[in-house]
């Protein structure tokens, strides 16, 4: 049930052959994801649980899923970043029905990312679960 933008970077994994290569594809993601507003970096918006600083506000429309997000570290905007296009654009009530830890595993990351990262990965799509809940 992943949506084409995912279903692109699951392909781009599937050509990379290396962890290397793919930790470097998940920066870049971030790096070419558009900066969260310095104003929408409030407590509201902060995600516990992670290492890192992370914050998502969502953004629905017509029913539709979508958010802002962003974090101080880089690998982590790029988490964001794929969570986004797994995400983005579906409507909001089947946002629960999407199985993210699946998804996520066809990339990999549950295999390459440290025990800090992959629980701040969860407490992620827990947020973002919470947020469509909330939106339905």
């Amino acid at each position: 049930m992943a949506t084409e933008a995912f279903e692109d970077i699951a392909e781009t994994f599937e050509f990379l052959d290396d962890w290397e290569d793919r930790y470097r594809h998940v920066i870049e993601l971030g790096k070419a994801m558009p900066p969260m507003e310095e104003a929408l970096k409030v407590p509201a918006t902060k995600v516990e649980g992670c290492a890192s600083q992370v914050w998502i506000m969502p953004a629905i429309s017509d029913g539709r899923f979508d958010f802002h997000g962003d974090s101080d570290a880089m690998i982590v905007r790029g988490l964001i970043a794929v969570l986004h296009a797994l995400y983005a654009g579906v409507p909001v009530q089947q946002i629960g029905r999407i199985d993210a830890p699946a998804e996520l595993a066809r990339l990999g990351l549950d295999e390459h990312l440290s025990s800090q990262r992959s629980n701040g990965l969860r407490a992620m799509v827990e947020r973002i679960r919470l947020l469509a809940a909330d939106a339905g």
